[in-house]
């Protein structure tokens, strides 16, 4: 558990259309946020009980609770959370309901402009021929290998 900062305003646009109108139509609201990030991690698939998302809108911060069965799956919610343009940062209080013996976190990396998951792969593990490692701890949020941004949060696995 923990608070994970992510930059804010660079992340995915999430399409999910508001179900009412925001007073502000250019703003969404912060209960129209936790909406769309919950629908937004429903739609991975990855397997999560109890799941609820909020928002604060005056610290940016998404809160998400809920019981996952690992933690790479506990990891792929923060980061595909994180990765939304209004999340400035991610209060997981999510629980692993199995402990993994030595189970380690993965790192985090935040792309940065010219990085490929090649060139990535080569600086972390010293061969760029481990891009693949590194697409996979990232699915289902990252369709495609060539698809990453600037200001984008990876799992990189040890």
């Amino acid at each position: 558990m923990g608070l994970f900062d992510f930059i804010k305003g660079i992340g995915k646009k999430n399409e999910a259309k508001p179900a009412q109108p925001a007073v502000n139509p250019s703003e969404p609201t912060a209960q129209e946020i936790a909406n769309q990030l919950l629908a937004h991690i429903q739609s991975l698939g990855i397997p999560v009980e109890s799941l609820s998302v909020s928002y604060n809108s005056t610290t940016d911060t998404a809160v998400v609770k809920g019981q996952v069965q690992t933690q790479a799956d506990k990891e792929k919610i923060v980061i595909a959370v994180g990765n939304i343009d209004h999340v400035a940062q991610v209060d997981d209080q999510l629980t692993v309901a199995q402990q993994e013996q030595q189970q380690e976190q993965s790192q985090f990396y935040t792309v940065k402009s010219g990085d490929t998951l090649s060139k990535i792969s080569k600086e972390v593990y010293g061969d760029s021929n481990q891009y693949n490692k590194i697409f996979e701890a990232n699915t289902p949020m990252l369709k495609d290998a060539n698809s990453i941004f600037p200001g984008q949060v990876l799992r990189i696995p040890q």
